[in-house]
């Protein structure tokens, strides 16, 4: 190549949390890692409710530190709300060794933390540089990049996307797939939230369940600078039927809830209200020949249990380990080594994401004398537990509808 600054072990698309942590760990390895940015950080992004799983990860990538020093809100749990019943998870009571505990994080910090992390571990970070072109040329892939006032073509011997819901990769290379999860949209803001509530608390995310519609559901989660986030997720037929414009629609929805319209009652609704349409998506494949999907960019299931990071940094694991033997001349198998076990955890996620729509999961949640044993097993995959296979609701999720006719009856 005619400039060999731009030729480099591994290109990562993207500077979230996958990008950021994969490169910090390849980067620690003695790797040359370029991770370009399309957009300027920090910046706003969604998914602010941290579970318990991350951690280690963190940990692992030598992250842990600073996002401790960083002042999150601190959290334990999960609370949820329908009309007239509440309940919660204590992740420190759980089935699964590990961490309990975790943060809510205001993901412009957040994400600028890890990404300035990689950066100091020596990954090469290019803000406001997107790809938009993927050619393997032999023993290298060559890259297209166009940046504000240039463009040009950056060389790797493998490339990692983690480039979120941009998925550039599988748009490039035609790699998208229509989810099997239903089509919805989510409606979310940042306000000031003036919660005083004497039954609320902070250490937990909120999520609460529309008295009439139970395929409608909201998030609170607390900040801890006296700010949070909330959202409302609709079937999508149920929001192209409004007439109203999505701030006045999102606190029109959070009115008809019992629990979080007390708490919001001092709200300040202070910043524009944003719309995610059709989020759930879902690729041919989770790798190729030169390159990975990682996170979001491979598949999102849905909000509903804060599964995105936790998936992203799981990815971002196992795919730098099958890298880093890769790059050494060992022979690896990437469905084997990482799809595989990347998609075990997803799976366990997307049977409750299916049992919380068509209600089996809620009438769990919700039930009352539950067992303390399992009830430690639910909360074990509610913090993100879901690859420890100990777990009888890991190791089959399908044993969760065998429960909720336990629960039900």
């Amino acid at each position: 190549m005619e400039n060999p600054q731009n030729c480099y072990d591994v290109v990562v698309i993207g500077a979230g949390p996958a990008g950021a942590v994969a490169s910090s760990m390849l980067s620690t390895k003695g790797y040359r890692v370029l991770v370009l940015e399309k957009q300027h950080f920090p910046r706003f992004s969604i998914g602010e409710s941290l579970l318990p799983q991350c951690m280690e990860i963190l940990e692992s990538a030598r992250m842990l530190k600073a996002v401790v020093e960083a002042g999150f809100q601190y959290k334990n749990g999960a609370a949820f709300a329908t009309k007239d019943q509440y309940n919660f998870f204590d992740f420190r009571e759980k089935f699964s060794a590990g961490w309990g505990t975790t943060y809510q994080v205001q993901r412009a910090q957040f994400d600028k933390v890890l990404a300035d992390c990689a950066a100091e571990h020596g990954a090469e970070i290019r803000y406001g540089h997107g790809v938009v072109s993927y050619k393997d040329v032999g023993e290298h892939v060559q890259l297209n990049v166009v940046a504000e006032n240039e463009a040009y073509q950056v060389e790797a011997k493998f490339i990692l996307d983690a480039s979120g819901f941009g998925r550039v990769l599988p748009k490039l290379l035609e790699l998208e797939k229509e989810s099997t999860l239903s089509p919805r949209v989510s409606l979310f803001t940042h306000i000031e939230d003036g919660i005083d509530h004497p039954e609320y608390d902070r250490n937990k995310i909120l999520i609460s369940v529309c008295p009439e519609n139970n395929q409608i559901w909201y998030w609170l989660i607390p900040f801890s600078n006296g700010r949070a986030s909330i959202g409302v997720i609709l079937p999508r037929e149920v929001y192209d039927k409004n007439q109203i414009d999505n701030k006045e629609l999102l606190r029109q929805y959070i009115a008809k809830t019992t629990m979080m319209n007390e708490c919001l009652k001092d709200a300040k609704f202070d910043t524009d209200v944003r719309k995610l349409d059709g989020y759930s998506c879902d690729v041919t494949s989770l790798y190729g020949d030169k390159f990975a999907l990682l996170g979001n960019a491979g598949e999102f299931l849905d909000p509903v249990f804060s599964s995105g990071v936790t998936i992203a940094l799981k990815s971002a694991d196992l795919a730098t380990k099958v890298l880093d033997k890769q790059l050494k001349g060992i022979a690896v198998d990437w469905e084997i080594e990482y799809a595989q076990p990347l998609k075990q955890g997803v799976e366990t996620f997307k049977v409750f994401v299916e049992g919380w729509y068509d209600g089996s999961l809620q009438d769990v949640i919700f039930a009352e004398d539950k067992s303390m044993k399992i009830k430690e097993m639910i909360s074990s995959v509610l913090a993100g537990y879901a690859w420890d296979t100990k777990n009888p609701y890991v190791k089959d999720p399908n044993r969760l509808k065998v429960l909720t006719e336990l629960c039900r009856s």
